[in-house]
């Protein structure tokens, strides 16, 4: 994160799934139990068997429990917080250490509503994995394998031997339909930007036609109603105490927000999985009711466009009112630049980050940035300052941050034209931007 490796993320997707399509089709494998972790491996473990419409099931590792400090909860975005914050003197040299050192008690992915989790909660919606296991913790407090997770392990045997005898296949599950449980429930949640992009490459693997505007169409009826890290208290493990993703998607299901006629891995529908799955506890400020929300529809992930992104960009608004941003441009050539900028105290209340060649062919690899959203966090300017990127962000991120803005820059965008000090636009209740600049100036590539 926030150096160069990070170019080798979003591609080793690809390679992942490569691989497992390699030893799955090499050993002509009557059926396959797919293993991920965090990231990139979750979508990496399902692209091959949606791709060669083979029979198989995923098994997601678990989330990570919280750390403490001073009575706190912690995750991974605290380190990355506490970066800016002990650059503007909020925080001494020693409680900096003590969050370094106690955000990360044990095994187990990112332990927010980040990109892992949110891609968990997405395939056990999507039907892929068994119902509960995407908010299973890794371990337990003594740090050894949960119970519930080694559950996950016999139920997900279980449930492969009978898609084979059924001889069920991954396309018979992932459906348009199943596609539109998966994104309503990520909404619901508040999860991360990566689910765009993941989602669309999942469904063009599975032959199914999604497109990135049809998250705003389903995102039109879905409230927020998940308070998670990073822009809400909980982590994943609150939610496994509540009910986990089957409550979620209970709720949604009663209220015809979900598709209830879809096949899933258990061999039955999701109306039949649901049908003892647990309520909506009363007393509780992890998950909200419907009527109740933390946030309406469309306050979440927005797909915007405008003369910038002709294409779509992807902002993350986390529940916030929405609004209208104008500031000028700050333009960085790398993330790192714009890290240094941040930093060194450069980046006024009011400002536009723009961060572009960062894209898949520009960067090249798409870097994840939050280095440089949780500096700006940690700077005290989330609520001031925008960015956007033809990168993309880490699904810890959170604040007025629009990435994926097409066409890329290195692809000759209009992005590529935009000059220190241009106005820079955002409507977002129209769902819209638009930059001040002069025409003329797009260039492709660096060199």
């Amino acid at each position: 994160m926030g150096a160069e490796g990070m170019k080798y993320s979003l591609v080793s997707r690809e390679l992942i799934a490569d691989c497992i399509e390699t030893m799955n089709e090499a050993y002509s494998a009557d059926a396959s139990i797919t293993l991920s972790g965090c990231d990139k491996t979750i979508p990496a473990s399902l692209i091959p068997l949606a791709r060669n419409n083979n029979i198989g099931i995923t098994l997601y590792g678990g989330t990570i429990l919280p750390g403490r400090f001073k009575n706190k909860d912690l995750n991974i975005v605290s380190i990355f917080e506490a970066v800016g914050k002990f650059s503007s003197g909020k925080i001494s040299a020693k409680e900096f250490t003590e969050i370094e050192k106690n955000a990360c008690p044990g095994c187990g992915a990112c332990g927010g509503m980040y990109t892992a989790n949110t891609m968990a909660s997405a395939l056990e919606a999507l039907g892929m994995s068994i119902p509960g296991s995407a908010s299973h913790p890794a371990v337990d407090r003594q740090n050894k394998v949960s119970s519930k997770k080694m559950q996950d392990c016999r139920d997900t045997v279980s449930a492969l031997l009978n898609l084979l005898k059924k001889r069920i296949r991954v396309r018979d599950i992932m459906t348009r339909d199943a596609f539109e449980n998966a994104i309503a429930v990520v909404l619901a949640l508040g999860g991360s930007t990566n689910a765009v992009l993941h989602l669309l490459s999942l469904a063009y693997e599975a032959e199914v036609k999604l497109t990135i505007d049809d998250f705003n169409k389903i995102g039109e009826k879905i409230p927020l109603i998940g308070n998670f890290s990073p822009f809400g208290e909980y982590m994943m493990e609150h939610l496994d105490n509540i009910g986990g993703v089957p409550m979620v998607m209970k709720m949604l299901l009663n209220s015809g927000l979900i598709h209830g006629d879809c096949l899933t891995v258990t061999g039955k529908t999701v109306s039949e999985n649901l049908k003892n799955a647990p309520s909506l506890r009363s007393g509780q400020n992890i998950i909200s009711s419907l009527e109740k929300p933390f946030a309406p529809p469309m306050h979440h992930i927005i797909i915007l466009h405008g003369n910038l992104a002709s294409e779509g960009a992807v902002l993350k608004l986390s529940g916030k009112a929405m609004k209208k941003h104008t500031g000028p441009a700050r333009i960085f050539e790398k993330e790192e630049d714009a890290l240094d900028a941040i930093m060194n105290g450069k980046i006024k209340k009011g400002d536009v980050i723009v961060i572009r060649y960062e894209g898949p062919k520009g960067g090249p690899g798409m870097r994840e940035m939050l280095g440089v959203t949780a500096a700006i966090v940690g700077e005290g300017l989330g609520d001031s300052v925008a960015l956007l990127t033809d990168g993309r962000f880490s699904g810890a991120t959170h604040g007025l941050m629009a990435g994926h803005v097409a066409p890329e820059a290195a692809n000759g965008g209009p992005i590529a034209a935009v000059k220190n000090g241009d106005k820079i636009r955002f409507d977002i209740p129209k769902r819209r931007w638009a930059c001040e600049y002069r025409a003329g100036n797009i260039r492709r590539g660096r060199g």
